[in-house]
């Protein structure tokens, strides 16, 4: 907002009168660990850049943590000896959430106990929200939003999601004209390194972990990642981004990457496919596809080149056809610079009227709906099956015999040494598309035979066109 008197300026002819430096946009800070320390840095570094976007200068006011010791050597650091003391740190989440002086509160702390608390306070108080919790909105976000819609707040999320690629804001408004078809992406840092780590490397799925917790990018626990939590947690988001629904993360059907083999991932690669861990909502008819699950990719395809620990997200719309956003998916300042750019937003927009703001999902919240799931068992897709056999030269012809009186027509089939183990054949067959409920009792079926050693490892393949 802009101060509404003026002052006389110095030099201006006597009886014009200048207008008022703008009234800065006040911050509150709830936590101040890897995302908040990466919002700071960028906030200082680069702040007359983005007073100069935002029309008025975004300053961080007050700064709530657990730890004082060190969130206090963290603010000299960034701020100097001197100016850190500018900045009230405190202990006391609630003189925070109560504080006059803070127009808007960025939560950066985690979790989804006292994080929901504290937002919900927040947007009682009248105070806008700034957050980069993806597990808070896909879990509470629909209470979250009403609230904010009640008070005529603003909740922000754009950090929640692949951070440094601005793909809330693509969906809804610069494809804002656009019906969208699906949305799929790689949103998971951690898992995209596993499997590039495996592929590039032939790396076992244990190994490629522990290369990825000590080189920071996995958690100590990293079972959010690793079991498509995370993934899911995003894909809820952008789900009700691009089709008009509330958050249904319920329904997000999650399969992670800890039962993936090196050697599928190196017979992918072989038969020009590259495995990938997906995030994927798809209109189906007056349904939704919502599912998350590593996924056999053309290796021409543009998400088969992203490698490491990069994110991007494709969107297939009806007018401006498939586009694609690549980035930085973690990180301190990749996720301050999304955090960043919703308080630029805010600078900007905080004095219109609720009415004339984008809504935080992208539709009206009369216009939001839930839509039916399609259940993962009637999804249909190609799948590529692979089970290791003790008798190949006999056991093959038994095989593809249960698969033809089941329905599952196969497009492509070799006989292959493990990677892992030469003298151990794997059958790696390749089916024609088909719902997973019309493979899976001729799989059972085979997989009780002795001559099968341990279950069929079988993964979807997506052409995503």
């Amino acid at each position: 907002m802009y101060q509404d008197h003026f002052t006389l300026s110095a030099g201006s002819p006597a009886g014009r009168a200048a207008p008022a430096a703008p009234v800065p946009l006040r911050v509150g800070l709830l936590g101040l660990g890897t995302v908040g320390g990466g919002t700071l840095a960028v906030l200082l570094r680069n702040a007359e850049l983005i007073a100069a976007r935002a029309g008025r200068r975004i300053e961080v006011r007050m700064v709530a943590v657990r730890n004082l010791p060190r969130a206090a050597a963290t603010l000299a650091q960034l701020l100097g000896e001197s100016s850190s003391s500018r900045v009230q740190l405190t202990d006391d989440t609630q003189a925070l959430i109560h504080n006059p002086e803070v127009d808007v509160v960025v939560e950066v702390m985690g979790g989804t106990t006292l994080a929901r608390t504290l937002v919900l306070q927040a947007i009682a108080n009248g105070k806008h929200v700034v957050t980069a919790n993806k597990a808070l909105l896909a879990e509470h976000g629909s209470e979250i939003f009403a609230a904010a819609q009640a008070r005529g707040v603003v909740v922000a999320y754009e950090g929640a999601v692949a951070v440094s690629i601005p793909i809330i804001k693509a969906l809804r408004e610069g494809l804002t004209a656009n019906r969208i078809e699906w949305v799929a992406g790689i949103i998971n840092g951690t898992t995209n390194f596993i499997l590039s780590a495996m592929r590039e490397r032939g790396l076992s799925f244990a190994t490629a972990l522990a290369e990825a917790q000590a080189l920071g990018y996995a958690e100590a626990d990293p079972a959010f990642d690793v079991q498509g939590i995370d993934a899911a947690h995003k894909l809820t988001l952008l789900a009700a981004n691009a089709f008009g629904v509330p958050p249904q993360l319920a329904d997000v059907q999650v399969h992670g990457i800890t039962g993936l083999d090196a050697a599928d991932v190196a017979f992918a690669e072989r038969w020009g496919y590259r495995v990938k861990l997906l995030g994927i909502a798809k209109r189906r008819g007056n349904a939704l596809e919502l599912r998350v699950h590593p996924t056999l990719l053309p290796t021409d395809h543009l998400l088969a080149q992203v490698h490491g620990s990069m994110n991007a997200v494709m969107v297939k719309s009806d007018a401006a056809g498939i586009t694609l956003y690549y980035g930085a998916g973690a990180g301190a300042e990749p996720t301050g610079s999304a955090v960043i750019a919703d308080l630029v937003d805010l600078a900007r927009s905080a004095s219109l009227p609720p009415a004339q703001r984008v809504p935080a999902l992208g539709f009206q919240s009369g216009a939001l709906s839930a839509m039916p799931v399609v259940a993962a068992d009637d999804v249909q897709n190609a799948f590529y099956v692979r089970l290791d056999l003790s008798r190949p030269d006999a056991t093959l012809p038994r095989v593809l015999q249960a698969l033809a009186l089941a329905g599952v027509q196969v497009q492509r089939m070799e006989v292959l040494p493990h990677p892992a183990d030469a003298v151990q054949p794997c059958l790696v067959l390749l089916t024609q598309p088909l719902a997973l409920r019309e493979l899976r009792p001729a799989l059972q079926a085979v997989e009780a035979w002795p001559e099968v050693l341990g279950y069929a490892n079988v993964l979807r393949v997506e052409s995503l066109v």
